[in-house]
């Protein structure tokens, strides 16, 4: 039966996004709708993108234009948007396709041949409601929810990569030029006297310009077109500086998308779009230190589709710059932010070492979490505290080193920055020894002939370390003796709760890492979750948990005996879970 005259024809648009990322607040605020009109069923949006702050009523396109532009891979497009918080759905929706096809005009160059979608959030009901254009017209919209999205995307999708390296001669006058000095396009004729019959000049006294012609062969033109000569003539002198570029790519495509096509309409264009945001960066900043870009791909938790950053690696990752940008993509994915998500080490990994079990410097398999196969405590009616995520077990002997008697302290330190590593804090690799005792020599806390003794460090030191190396602060626990250590188990129930790091308990020569406590405070009786770093046996897990290296300890045993020392003084350093992007 046909539809009647004046009616809308109802479309299915498929929502592979959570809905939460188009309905979170703030309100009101505008999403960009993404998706890929050439490899996914028509009018399917794949993810949602938060326009730019203060964007929702007259967002800058230019702007959004050149981030989104960088950010989303090659093979997905805007395909909609979506006004949050709309109060007249009729009027908000037809708005925001204006904004959406503008912006996509700016992106691509020429207008959508495919459907776009509008929609709006109702500011008092969260009712979403979508209408997209077809045509000339706007039709009215069914709305699926698929509970499958990565198959969708992924069933027939595939992802391309390629990586170039590229070396640029970059002439920069020697002082700093005062007045924009611009380049002209020129004619040939330029270059030839007045009197062309009157050709008297010679080699040695020609004006020489080096040119190299380079024939486009794989693009024909039927148009004629006048040989040009772009002029740059330096208006003082210039250094020639060599700029190392590594540019590094994705692209979404469906497997049976032909090489040649994918290579020359997303591959090329998709360097050409990378090379240009990595210029800007490079020319903004051409009398200072060379920017040292690197590009990395995501696909964080909520998304589906991978995304780019460009990071400057220059200063680490705990730059302002650096931390801002990332703030800025965590808002623009609608990311959470408390937590790393665009991180170096969050990054995918395309190498075959990826699926390889992580190892130590010697090559020996690091065991992870080992206090998961241990039996209960013992504490009758408390609450169990434990460290929050993934660690690696480090202990005297490992990679190599004879650390017996003297390296506790370190041992727990790299077991320590292993959990930052493992929950994607930092990407630096777990220090050794030397490198310890090195950043220690660095920042004037012990001399030079510290580096390569066998020195015992305690929780001040360690301390040091993690603020150098990872920019982590710490708070450091003082107990007079190990018979007032239980006193301090709500204290650290506490921290295990909130922070959920690995503390370490130093007293004496002895080290140990602390994973968690059971406490009951009705009775006051509790108990320490020890991992020790003194063990110098194999990575066997059952003979490391039969052994009691990383067991459960009562201040005072069955027996009687303390565990912790009566007449030693203990500092237990508890790092602190960095509240960051």
């Amino acid at each position: 039966m046909e539809a009647a005259a004046g009616s809308r024809r109802r479309l299915t648009l498929r929502l592979l996004c959570p809905k939460k990322s188009l309905v979170a607040r703030p309100s009101p605020s505008l999403r960009w709708l993404v998706g890929s009109p050439r490899f996914l069923p028509p009018l399917t949006v794949a993810a949602a993108l938060r326009s730019l702050p203060d964007g929702a009523s007259s967002p800058d396109l230019q702007r959004e234009a050149e981030e989104i532009r960088g950010l989303l891979v090659r093979g997905f497009d805007i395909v909609g948007a979506l006004h949050v918080g709309s109060a007249d759905f009729d009027a908000d929706a037809g708005r925001v396709l204006g904004l959406a096809r503008a912006l996509r005009e700016r992106l691509c160059g020429e207008r959508a041949s495919h459907g776009m979608v509008g929609g709006c959030v109702d500011a008092a009901s969260g009712e979403i409601r979508f209408l997209v254009s077809e045509g000339d017209g706007l039709e009215a919209t069914e709305v699926v929810w698929e509970d499958e999205p990565g198959r969708l995307l992924w069933e027939k999708g595939c992802l391309l990569r390629c990586e170039l390296p590229l070396k640029l001669p970059l002439y920069v006058p020697s002082d700093d030029m005062s007045e924009e000095y611009n380049a002209n396009i020129v004619s040939c004729s330029k270059f030839f006297p007045a009197k062309r019959y009157n050709l008297s000049l010679t080699r040695e006294s020609a004006d020489a310009i080096q040119i190299t012609i380079l024939s486009n062969q794989s693009f024909n033109s039927s148009k004629a077109n006048t040989p040009v000569v772009e002029y740059f003539p330096a208006p003082a002198l210039a250094n020639l500086r060599l700029i190392n570029l590594k540019l590094d790519i994705l692209c979404y495509s469906s497997v049976d998308f032909p090489v040649a096509a994918a290579v020359s309409e997303l591959v090329i264009p998709g360097l050409a779009d990378q090379l240009n945001i990595m210029k800007k960066a490079i020319v903004s900043e051409l009398t200072t230190q060379q920017p040292q870009l690197c590009p990395y791909h995501f696909v964080p938790p909520g998304l589906f589709i991978p995304v780019t950053a460009i990071y400057d690696t220059r200063y680490g990752e705990i730059e302002e710059k650096q931390s801002e940008l990332r703030r800025n993509l965590h808002l623009r994915l609608q990311l959470p932010l408390d937590r790393p998500l665009l991180r170096i080490s969050n990054a995918l990994n395309f190498s075959m070492e990826g699926t390889v079990k992580k190892a130590s410097k010697n090559g020996s398999s690091l065991l992870r979490d080992v206090h998961k196969e241990i039996p209960s405590s013992g504490v009758s009616g408390g609450i169990m505290s434990l460290i929050d995520g993934s660690y690696e077990y480090y202990h005297y002997l490992h990679d190599g080193i004879d650390d017996n008697g003297w390296g506790c302290a370190y041992r727990s330190l790299q077991t320590i920055v292993s959990w930052y590593r493992l929950q994607q804090y930092s990407s630096i690799n777990v220090p050794s020894h030397r490198e310890i005792q090195q950043v220690l020599v660095e920042i004037g806390d012990k001399d030079p002939s510290f580096i390569g003794s066998r020195e015992w460090i305690g929780a001040i030191e360690l301390s040091f370390v993690l603020d150098r190396l990872l920019g982590v602060s710490c708070k450091i626990i003082n107990v007079r003796s190990g018979d007032e250590l239980p006193e301090k188990c709500r204290e650290l129930a506490i921290h295990f709760e909130t922070q959920g790091t690995p503390v370490m308990i130093g007293g004496g020569v002895l080290a140990y890492t602390l994973l968690g406590v059971d406490y009951n405070e009705a009775i006051g009786d509790c108990a320490f979750l020890i991992l020790d770093p003194h063990y110098t046996g194999a990575d066997d897990l059952k003979k490391i948990v039969n052994g009691g290296w990383c067991s459960w300890k009562k201040s005072v045993d069955s027996k009687g005996r303390g565990f912790f020392l009566q007449d030693k003084f203990y500092n237990l350093l508890l790092p602190q879970r960095p509240n960051m992007v």
